[in-house]
């Protein structure tokens, strides 16, 4: 069994890293910079950087603050927002991403998967996807632009999809559960194990180390993602990680 990843995730927005629940009422949490090498010392596997506003305020990611991140720590990095080109990919792996994230230009030009995957390799190119489930509809759908826009795109569907166009890795976020801190929601990743075989990141609603256990063991994703609990100091990469290894689940 592959170890699995503990990853903190620094949304920003006005280069401060801000973070809200169900993707509104943003709080500033503080400077990328400095957390991201708090997360370094504390053994972070991986960090994700998204530019949570670039999509909708037509901008590139901040440049600058991923540059000055990637001089602080020595962990992999995933950087997203606002990417629409293979430019924009290389010009990002340049100053230190090591993955870059597509989302919403991904649902625009499918075609930009394929080619940054054909250019950098499919392990660079991560394609994010936020989810919401629909009742009525018994399924999930993809949302773009921040989570404000819903798409007519079936969740697992455009997983697929998205893996056979090139993508290398994903970063499912169920935005019902963004920032509640009440578990992920284990069925959404468990359909998507069965749909993929690339590696899958869970994102939305770690809330204690109990949570990162069960994502581990009930769906066998690779990696999981939060945020407010490591942010505002309720749980350290450190406790997470001993407190999963003790339930088994194999870590770095």
């Amino acid at each position: 069994m592959l170890a699995k990843r503990i990853i903190p995730c620094l949304d920003v927005d006005d280069g401060r890293v801000k973070k809200g629940v169900n993707f509104v009422n943003l709080t500033d949490v503080g400077d990328p910079v400095e957390i991201a090498a708090e997360y370094q010392k504390q053994g972070a596997d991986e960090l994700v950087f998204l530019d949570i506003t670039a999509t909708n305020e037509k901008r590139k990611t901040m440049i600058d603050v991923v540059e000055e991140v990637s001089s602080q720590v020595f962990m992999p990095l995933t950087i997203g927002g606002g990417v629409t080109s293979v430019e924009d990919i290389q010009k990002l792996l340049r100053v230190g991403a090591d993955k870059v994230a597509i989302n919403s230009a991904a649902v625009s030009n499918p075609e930009l998967i394929t080619a940054g995957a054909e250019k950098f390799g499919n392990q660079c190119i991560v394609v994010a996807i936020d989810v919401k489930f629909d009742p009525d509809a018994g399924k999930y759908f993809v949302y773009t632009h921040g989570g404000k826009q819903r798409t007519e795109l079936e969740a697992i569907a455009w997983a697929k999809k998205v893996v056979e166009l090139g993508a290398g890795e994903l970063l499912v976020t169920s935005m019902d559960k963004d920032g509640t801190k009440d578990g992920f929601d284990i069925s959404l990743y468990q359909q998507l194990n069965d749909a993929v075989n690339v590696p899958i990141i869970a994102s939305g609603g770690a809330g204690n180390v109990q949570d990162f256990s069960d994502v581990f063991i009930e769906s066998n994703v690779d990696g999981a993602l939060a945020a407010s609990v490591f942010h505002f100091g309720e749980l350290t990469i450190s406790d997470v990680k001993n407190a999963i290894k003790e339930k088994g689940v194999v870590v770095r």
